[in-house]
């Protein structure tokens, strides 16, 4: 890899293709919208996590790089076929949300709960697919679910009507957004301390509860605030605002619309010429998307006034890339993400379920 370290990002390009011609169809790259626009370029596909995934299993290429980050590679594994192998080109790159839940943290809770009610009986346990692939096999083994930031209401959905409760993790933001949009009042949507014994919650508490939200969070989307808003709406009165579902409540109560990511560009896309949007959601995206915009006379803001970059996904670059794909070309696979079959089983239960339920 040191040697791949010195060469600048034009030489990496020149590489990058000549060694996905020499792959061919045994090779498929997966691009995240979050990803850096130098790698990005490369991707046969782009997109959010769940929708790569499917698509690289659907391809039937033999080797599936995801420019993402650690549980998307691990998803691509969980549903791509056995002889198919996922890789990662940056083993570091991972998900500050996803580990601020682990699973003996989430077997830890779960047990606690048992103090105060039979969770197996009263709680559907969801974890976003921003998650490890152990807490996807937790699900799928306790009868719960995954969801994804496009689907988390029919999600909710599904769960209230197999157990009154849902413990959701690991972003607080996205089941706080759905549960009010559904209806479900904010002091029914209690908070789960990990650090603390029974989440820091009185029994009552989670005796009323309808949804235990872990406390985690997305670092990119925890940046963006009302007032970011309100000095927009300050300047362009007409303009519109527009959040993904992992920023704060406060945020989305404030924005004209909230969605996922591919939510935000069909949305942008889709608006009159001459229409203006704050963005609030990782700015490669934001970025690409204003790029685009413009051609159509569409202007783009991005919402916060410092950048906040999903720093691990970042590590993913043309050099890592480029590594990757050169070992491929030799016959060497490296940095193979590769789940258990045990939690493959279980995750792909969870996984199975959302499918079915949305």
């Amino acid at each position: 890899m040191s040697i791949h370290q010195e060469l600048s990002d034009a030489q990496c390009e020149e590489r990058i293709i000549a060694a996905k011609q020499k792959l061919g169809k045994r090779l498929v790259i997966l691009g995240h919208h979050y990803q850096r626009e130098e790698v990005f370029k490369h991707a046969d596909y782009s997109g959010d996590s769940l929708k790569l995934s499917r698509q690289a299993a659907q391809s039937g290429a033999e080797y599936i790089i995801f420019c993402g980050v650690h549980f998307m590679a691990e998803v691509a594994d969980i549903l791509s076929a056995p002889e198919q192998i996922a890789i990662l080109p940056d083993l570091s790159a991972g998900c500050s949300m996803a580990d601020m839940a682990d699973l003996d943290k989430v077997e830890q809770a779960w047990q606690e709960l048992s103090t105060v009610l039979n969770p197996d009986e009263s709680i559907t346990p969801i974890t976003y697919i921003n998650s490890a692939a152990n807490l996807k096999a937790f699900c799928g083994r306790h009868e719960g679910i995954v969801c994804t930031s496009s689907n988390a209401r029919k999600i909710l959905e599904w769960a209230f009507n197999q157990r009154e409760k849902v413990l959701f993790f690991p972003d607080q933001h996205l089941g706080r957004n759905t549960g009010y949009a559904m209806g479900i009042p904010l002091e029914q949507m209690v908070v789960w301390d990990f650090d603390k014994p029974n989440g820091g919650l009185t029994e009552q508490q989670i005796k009323d509860a309808k949804i235990i939200l872990w406390d985690g969070f997305c670092s990119v989307h925890q940046q963006f605030q009302p007032e970011h808003i309100d000095q927009y709406r300050a300047s362009y009165p007409e303009g519109k605002v527009i959040a993904h579902p992992e920023a704060p409540f406060e945020v989305c109560q404030k924005s004209d619309a909230v969605g996922s990511t591919e939510f935000i560009i069909k949305t942008v896309k889709d608006s009159p010429v001459g229409s203006r949007w704050l963005v609030g959601t990782e700015v490669n995206l934001v970025d690409r998307l204003a790029k685009q915009s413009l051609a159509e006379d569409k202007f783009v803001h991005y919402m916060a006034p410092v950048v906040c970059m999903c720093s691990t996904m970042y590590r993913i670059d043309p050099q890592h890339l480029l590594w990757t794909l050169e070992n491929l070309v030799a016959g060497k696979v490296v940095n193979q993400i590769k789940v258990n079959p045990r939690d493959t089983e279980q995750a792909r239960l969870a996984l199975e379920r959302m499918l079915v339920a949305s």
